[in-house]
């Protein structure tokens, strides 16, 4: 099941981990180079500075001339601001020839520099803690990668191409590419890790694309209180519908709940021997009119029989008709209103990919479909339909169709679209 696929994503995502990774070696590379680079000249007011440490007047040059770091600016600010306030201070007293007012005029300003030299530290601890250590840095780099949205398209287009030649619908492709984006464009991943971070991502996107289906078809049926529960099965031609009928048929004779059918399909030839066939096969009663009859009167018929029978069931079987014929889905629009069923179902052929899921679109819109049986999964190579066609009607698919027995009807769960597509 899903085989084609499989392997294509498969494939796919192996691409993109590799081509992940070359960008992280590249990154590595320019990192590496960067450390091997000497380190720049020294100025020759540094030189200096080594080479003179402790001589007051080189000092005195190189605080003149030596340029201004940033986080010193601050410390050099306050210091020129006491100079300034000194020089007035000094000016004015000068003409004070008593000894004892010098001395006044002296300590005020030793005191003013004493204040500020707590301020000044205080400021600079508070901003080293923010720095990153560069080693730090360089191991963060070399350890994981980023992906930028112009590299994440490039490296999206295999895995779309996959998914294109597939048969998966253009809205499921959107919303994988949505959800892949947000777990990896500018997140730092690593490199070891990026196939691993694809496939979970993937799986949980697949996994979002299933309605819940709070329907226990057997349940149901035991708890109407006013039988029969009526089922009215639709899809087109060749689909499986009629198979799927007596798939269904057999599943509730298994549970001792009682069925009739209904040969509402008056309009394909060979329709109403075909499920004579399946109703004898299985042991149920079918109620059937001649071809060209009012199929809206079989389904009246058929659950009339089976309330006069105490049945607990009618599976109504339509004309299989394409869902660009208007005038056969007004028909049966009709059925609908005589039968007022309990249930609708679309039937689809999971081969057919997007042609399946543009069958249950506009049945849905004709209808308001209430479920969905894939017939033909075991035999789906590509699994376009199976992912896509629940997502695109926001219906649930009840049971998938796997072979030509009448136990071949498997109820649906996401895990086995998950496991057919390796990403368990």
């Amino acid at each position: 099941m899903f085989k084609f696929l499989k392997e294509k994503l498969k494939s796919a995502i192996s691409k993109i981990s590799e081509n992940v990774e070359k960008e992280g070696k590249v990154g590595e590379s320019i990192v590496e180079k960067s450390v091997e680079e000497p380190k720049e000249e020294k100025g020759f007011f540094v030189k200096l500075k080594e080479k003179f440490i402790g001589k007051e007047e080189v000092k005195e040059i190189i605080e003149e001339k030596e340029p201004v770091r940033e986080e010193k600016k601050e410390e050099i600010e306050v210091k020129r601001e006491i100079k300034n306030e000194e020089k007035p201070k000094i000016a004015e007293h000068k003409q004070i020839e008593h000894p004892k007012i010098k001395e006044e005029i002296k300590h005020p300003v030793k005191e003013e520099k004493i204040e500020h030299k707590p301020k000044i530290e205080e400021k600079i601890i508070k901003k080293e803690p923010e720095k990153k250590g560069f080693f730090e840095v360089i191991r963060e780099k070399i350890i994981t990668t980023k992906i930028d949205e112009g590299q994440f398209e490039k490296l999206f287009w295999d895995l779309e191409l996959a998914l294109m030649e597939n048969s998966v619908a253009i809205e499921v492709i959107e919303k994988i590419k949505k959800d892949l984006k947000e777990q990896l464009v500018e997140k730092p991943i690593r490199r070891t890790k990026v196939e691993e971070t694809i496939q979970e991502t993937l799986r949980g996107s697949i996994e979002e694309l299933f309605e819940v289906s709070d329907i226990d078809l057997i349940n149901e049926i035991k708890n109407k209180k006013e039988k029969p529960y009526i089922i009215a099965f639709f899809g087109i031609n060749g689909s499986g519908k009629t198979t799927s009928i007596a798939k269904i048929a057999n599943m509730l004779k298994e549970k001792n709940i009682s069925c009739v059918l209904a040969a509402s399909d008056t309009f394909r030839a060979a329709s109403i021997e075909q499920l004579q066939h399946h109703a004898d096969k299985i042991g149920v009663k079918l109620i059937k009119h001649d071809y060209g009859s009012d199929p809206a009167a079989v389904a009246f018929d058929a659950i009339k029989h089976a309330k006069a029978k105490n049945a607990d069931v009618v599976l109504i079987d339509t004309a299989g008709r394409m869902h660009s014929n208007i005038n056969l889905l007004d028909e049966m629009k009709k059925i609908i209103r005589v039968a007022k069923p309990d249930l609708k179902i679309f039937v689809g052929e999971s081969i057919t990919g997007n042609d399946c899921v543009e069958q249950a679109k506009t049945f849905n819109e004709a209808v308001g479909i209430d479920g969905i049986i894939l017939a033909k999964a075991d035999v789906d190579e590509k699994g376009g339909a199976a992912v896509s066609v629940s997502y695109v009607t926001k219906k649930p698919i009840l049971f998938l169709g796997t072979g030509q027995k009448y136990s071949d009807l498997q109820v649906f769960d996401s895990g086995i679209v998950i496991k057919g597509l390796g990403l368990v």
